[in-house]
Formats: structure tokens, sequence, C-alpha cells
């Protein structure tokens, strides 16, 4: 007995021991990344009923009404690769504002990244996504009538969710995020959906998607669902990865073509 207990405590020993060492990763990591996020945005948006949201924006060339795109980042946070998405959707005639969801906060490290996501109040996230469409709806080089929210994992779920409350969206876009199943809730959505997801995925799983697809059909929202053979969650990296060709190549293909027929978009 002595010899299991002392096992037991040395196991308790350095359980403790790896926690304090993950939450004080966590905590260097927020102090050493402040300026990560002023680096990457280019735009600060008011926000009457609050905090105001920074983000970046990116305009294509020309005098427009363009159509726009609030394109939502994954559970890191606003990075360069979402910056480089942003520039490659301008470059295809639309306006985009991948704005900051967490608030000044981003990171590449894994424990960090999970810490965000659990602890950012879904209603601050959703609530500050409100002075972005406005903001959008306000600029005279943008057709309010064809704003997109679309977003890649956190994002994907973000802009499922934040459709599911704004009637004056065209269109939502989600790259493996969290679903909704429910047809009485999906009826909600304002309007056309695009789903991209990996077949050796689990969040969501291939039965979630397929669960999420019926319960679109069943509340009469028009979509097109797509599960990518051979690859996982987070497939569709970079835009230097994407020109490579391959699934993230056609898969983001498949976006820019889908923005373009619920946009009505002709300058891709």
């Amino acid at each position: 007995m002595k010899i299991l207990r002392r096992i037991l405590v040395g196991l308790l020993v350095v359980v403790v021991g790896l926690a304090i060492l993950l939450a004080a990763s966590v905590a260097v990591d927020a102090l050493t990344g402040r300026d990560r996020v002023a680096a990457l945005t280019n735009t600060v948006i008011p926000n009457a009923a609050g905090q105001p949201v920074n983000a970046y924006v990116a305009t294509p060339a020309g005098a427009g009404p363009f159509p726009a795109v609030i394109m939502l980042h994954e559970f890191w946070g606003l990075k360069p690769e979402i910056i480089g998405k942003a520039d490659a959707l301008a470059a295809e005639g639309y306006l985009v504002v991948a704005p900051d969801m967490y608030r000044g906060q981003t990171t590449t490290w894994l424990p960090r990244a999970i810490y965000l996501a659990l602890t950012v109040p879904e209603a601050q996230a959703l609530g500050d996504l409100d002075p972005v469409f406005r903001w959008l709806q306000e600029q005279p080089n943008v057709d309010p009538e064809r704003i997109v929210v679309m977003g890649f994992c956190y994002g994907g779920g973000k802009a499922l969710q934040y459709s599911l409350r704004n009637r004056d969206l065209a269109a939502t876009g989600i790259f493996y995020g969290s679903l909704e199943s429910d047809p009485a809730v999906l009826a909600q959505l304002p309007g056309p959906v695009l789903g991209i997801f990996g077949a050796e995925d689990q969040a969501p799983s291939p039965e979630m998607v397929a669960a999420f697809e019926a319960g679109l059909t069943a509340a009469g929202v028009e979509h097109e669902i797509t599960i990518y053979d051979g690859v996982g969650h987070a497939f569709v990296t970079d835009m230097a990865a994407i020109q490579q060709g391959g699934v993230q190549g056609e898969a983001w293909r498949q976006f820019v073509a889908w923005l373009d027929r619920v946009t009505g978009n002709t300058a891709s």
C-alpha cells in the first residue's frame, strides 16, 4: 500500500506540475504577443454599444459598389493566413473585412488557442460582428444587399451562429465549423449556405455534416455541402498552399465560384 500511495502521490505531483507549466505558458504567450493583432489590422470600426473592433480591410480596385465578405478567423485568432485570404478575395472583386474577434489577442500556441476559444464569450464575439456589419452597410463602395459572412473552424461556427441572428446577410460560408442540425433553427438562416468539410475530420465528423445537410434540406434552405476525401480538420491553410492546387485549391475555387453565384459578382 505504501508503494501504491507513493506512486499516486508522484503522479499527482506530476499532473499538478504540468498544469502549472501549462497555465504559465498561456500567460507568457499572452504577454509576449500583445502587439501581434495591431500589426495585422488597418481599420478601427466604431461600436456604439461597446469596444471598437479592430479589423483588416482589403478593398478591390475601382469604385464599386462591391459585394462584401466578413471573414472570421480560426481559434488561433487573427493571423497572416487570414490576411492573405482576404487579399485574395479582394482581387476577385470583394471588399473583405477580417475582424479581430478576440479583442487584441492572437496566438500560435495550441493551449492558448483552446483557452481563447473556450473563454471568449460567444455573446461578445457575435455582438462585435454587429458594428462590422453596420459599418459595411454604410460604406459607399459596398452593396449593402450583398454582404456575406464566412469563417474557418472557430470562425465557421461563429459565421453560422451570426447568420442565425442577422436576417440581412446575403449568405453564409462555413469551412469545417461547429454545426446545427435542427430544421426549426436552420430555417432562420437568411440565405444560401456553403459548407466545406474534410472526410477525416471529427469536429465536425461526416455524420455531423450529414445531419447538418439533412436539417438544411428539411428547413428549405438552399445549400451546397461538400466533404473532401483524404483531408481532416483545417485543411485549407494559406494562399501559398491554395495556389499550389490539390484539395486546398479545389476547395477555395469552389468557395469563390459559390460566392460569385450568390452575390452576382462578375469581377472574378
